[in-house]
């Protein structure tokens, strides 16, 4: 079962994060720090699992990730996740990150993270593996993105309604006009 799901970068920044077990916020921050710290001092021409570190679990728990360009993709798993699974889990997801947002980087991580954590949630949810087919994963994304610019254009519609009477080129009203006196409503005391 995976246990959470962390991105950060070469300088240890969290770029998202996802625990589906609970921690406290302390507790996390120190995970990913961690985390982090066994990570990153790690040769490229390593293996991409360890053990755990103390704070997740120690040997019942594996480190699982891929480095890619800036951005450290790690998977902490519990011992009955196939290393090389979730190896390619990871793969489906940074590919399924790059053909949502058309070539991935890390600012599409940090101002579009409500995507992210969409498309995660189509790969993984409560730990267990929903999903590992791109098209798919792709497919349910652009169907939620498109569904929220048509809601956008809903509430913005009010906007746009006034802008439309405002442009109307109404002829200009008479300045002598005068309209009947109305009668006066009596009074209750």
């Amino acid at each position: 079962m995976i246990k959470a799901i962390l991105v950060f970068n070469n300088h240890g920044k969290s770029r998202l994060q996802k625990f589906y077990q609970h921690y406290s916020e302390d507790v996390q921050q120190q995970i990913i720090r961690e985390t982090f710290h066994l990570v990153s001092r790690r040769d490229d021409n390593v293996c991409s699992f360890l053990e755990g570190g103390t704070l997740i679990g120690g040997s019942d728990y594996k480190l699982i990730y891929r480095h890619y360009a800036t951005l450290y993709f790690v998977f902490c798993v519990d011992s009955s996740e196939s290393e090389l699974g979730i190896l390619d889990l990871i793969q489906v997801f940074v590919e399924s990150l790059d053909r949502c947002f058309e070539n991935v980087c890390e600012l599409d991580l940090i101002f579009h993270v409500d995507k992210v954590h969409h498309i995660l949630s189509e790969i993984v949810m409560g730990g267990m593996v929903l999903e590992t087919n791109m098209n798919e994963i792709v497919t349910k994304f652009l169907e939620q993105d498109k569904l929220e610019k048509s809601e956008a254009g809903l509430s913005a519609a009010p906007a746009k309604a006034a802008a439309a009477i405002k442009s109307i080129d109404l002829p200009s009203l008479p300045k002598d006009l005068k309209l009947p006196d109305l009668p006066k409503l009596p009074t209750f005391r």
